[in-house]
């Protein structure tokens, strides 16, 4: 029989219906997590480690949850409600933590948009799916740790929206010291064995789900679809799953992850994943985020000679899996988790979704292992794929502000840069086009320096390569004469000369 720790809370006041925006896809995503303390007893320990690992379901378009009639009949403590009915235990005073980017629980933040009761509402979350209206209410603080097209929105529109800066594996001691009394994520349904995978990520709140799970004080509420494909972690330290013991509250939907377009690649982000491919030997371990240029070298890999390769990635695209099935990613010769692609979160198209469903060869871990950058390093020929928004000739990397307002977020921009360029076989590429075009005005990304209040991302000591349609610049090793100088060679023509003036200057 199933146990439960857990206790109802009181229901809330009434809702009212209020009309979402359409959704905004967001970009690139991050969040935390720690080795998970279970306090369910030597009889649920049992429980867990006999329990079957892996439950492969038919496909995700087949919409079957074997788990749910176990789950009714042996668990009475569970309640499987509507997202209305869940979101009226979340008390106008409260603390709640959010799952971030694609494991947020969308239908509960819709229905929680219902109500104008909140009086103080303090929730930690990133990378929103949508301008919920929840978050307009002046009685909901959002602490946001990765911005995305609907939390610039709401900070433009004067809403009370906060940045929390720390890199994504950072993200899971803010939630530890936050331990928010609601913990709120989206998972797939639970299998014949009562394991809800925690589907498309892991990322920095495993550990916290857990705890939340164990508390009889807390409230875990999941939102399941059995459109979330089924993932696998790494048995016996990172299982990837949440049992229905530790669930209070199971909002079943038909919702399908966020969905992020494939983005054409243009001629200049071509040129620059052209140039990348030339630092990408056969067995390489792989690292790429999102965008034009990681999806045209992806591209370039899957339709070129080599392969053999393996993957190590914060985030696992659409690109990554056309690596995988065009029979390029072998993962033979990492020296870390050989044989397995390693991801903590994963984000892309409905045939991405789809291949994910029951996938042997990728793993899901949590963030503070994966962009560990001793455990990056610990990866045979790593190449990290990242971009920036500007490079200054020191070799300082903006990645995440524009006039210091806060754009995105740091996710793993400094950890892999760092990780990737730890070892002597180890390279890590910053890729940007050279130029930019500001209302009207093409101004150079590569600068000579910042201009006052800019905020860096990774600073200048961790710098490897910056590659732009104009070539590459090795600059890690060089005196800081030598880097300039590097980094003025692969600007845009036009600013080339004055560049080079800047850099004699230098040292």
């Amino acid at each position: 029989m199933w146990r439960r720790l857990g206790t109802p809370v009181p229901p809330q006041s009434p809702i009212r219906g209020v009309r979402l925006r359409p959704a905004c896809l967001v970009l690139s995503f991050l969040f935390f997590v720690a080795a998970a303390t279970r306090v369910l007893g030597a009889e649920r320990a049992k429980v867990v480690s006999d329990a079957p690992y892996t439950q492969r379901r038919p496909s995700v378009s087949g919409l079957k949850n074997p788990g749910r009639q176990m789950i009714c009949e042996g668990n009475a403590q569970l309640r499987i409600c509507s997202a209305e009915e869940a979101a009226a235990e979340i008390r106008a005073k409260d603390t709640m933590c959010l799952g971030f980017g694609p494991s947020q629980p969308c239908s509960l933040l819709a229905a929680m948009s219902q109500r104008d009761d909140w009086e103080e509402l303090t929730a930690f979350g990133g990378m929103l799916h949508d301008v919920y209206p929840v978050f307009t209410n002046p009685g909901v603080h959002l602490l946001s740790g990765f911005y995305g097209p609907a939390e610039r929105a709401l900070r433009n529109a004067g809403h009370n929206i906060s940045f929390l800066p720390g890199d994504f594996r950072r993200l899971k001691l803010f939630a530890e010291r936050m331990a928010a009394r609601v913990m709120a994520i989206a998972a797939a349904p639970p299998d014949a064995d009562g394991y809800l995978s925690l589907s498309v990520a892991a990322g920095a709140t495993v550990a916290e789900i857990h705890r939340c799970g164990s508390d009889p004080d807390r409230l875990l509420v999941v939102e399941t679809s059995p459109f979330f494909p089924r993932t696998l972690g790494l048995l016996p330290d990172h299982s990837h799953r949440v049992h229905v013991d530790e669930v209070d509250i199971m909002i079943e939907t038909q919702r399908k992850p966020m969905e992020l377009a494939e983005v054409e690649a243009t001629d200049i982000e071509r040129a620059i994943a052209a140039c990348v491919r030339d630092f990408v030997p056969d067995g390489a371990t792989l690292q790429t985020g999102i965008g034009g240029i990681p999806g045209a070298v992806a591209g370039l890999l899957a339709e070129g000679p080599g392969g053999d390769y393996g993957i190590h990635s914060e985030m696992f695209t659409t690109g990554l899996m056309r690596l995988h099935k065009a029979g390029k990613v072998s993962n033979a010769h990492k020296g870390s988790h050989v044989g397995y692609s390693v991801a903590t979160f994963a984000m892309g198209s409905a045939e991405l979704y789809e291949w994910l469903d029951g996938q042997e060869e990728l793993r899901f871990l949590p963030v503070e292992y994966v962009n560990t950058p001793m455990i990056i390093a610990a990866n045979r020929n790593m190449r990290c794929i990242n971009g920036a928004l500007m490079v200054d000739l020191a070799g300082q990397v903006v990645a995440d502000t524009i006039d210091g307002r806060q754009h995105s977020g740091i996710g793993g921009h400094e950890d892999f840069t760092s990780g990737g360029s730890f070892e002597a076989d180890d390279r890590s590429m910053i890729c940007m086009p050279a130029t930019v075009v500001v209302k009207g005005e093409t101004l150079s990304r590569v600068r000579a320096t910042f201009s006052a209040g800019t905020v860096v991302t990774t600073p200048r000591h961790q710098l490897d390569i910056v590659v732009t349609e104009y070539g590459a610049a090795e600059v890690s090793g060089l005196t800081v004469r030598a880097r300039a100088q590097a980094l003025a060679e692969v600007a845009h023509p036009d600013f080339r000369a004055e560049l080079h003036k800047q850099a004699e200057r230098i040292g």
